[in-house]
């Protein structure tokens, strides 16, 4: 995946959380972001945030945050752009 498309894929996280709990979710996702997208980042530190990033998003899915089908696309964007 580009880097465009990595990009892309927490402003979808943002977009397929529900309006009013959006704002706490980005406070999370903006470490995240973070992490994932630093050039300085170690590899394994990569693939420990993309994991983490994984739990979180399946969290957000079983408090109905987050809905089933957006869930796994995202699952499916982070596994293919970090793992």
């Amino acid at each position: 995946m580009n880097t465009n498309q990595k990009l892309r894929t927490f402003d979808l996280i943002r977009e397929a959380v529900l309006p009013e709990y959006r704002d706490r979710v980005n406070e999370y996702l903006s470490l995240y972001e973070e992490t994932l997208h630093s050039e300085n980042t170690p590899a394994a530190d990569i693939q420990a945030s993309a994991q983490q990033l994984r739990g979180y998003l399946r969290g957000l899915n079983t408090t109905r945050v987050l809905g089933m089908a957006d869930w796994e696309e995202l699952d499916r964007r982070i596994s293919e752009s970090w793992l």
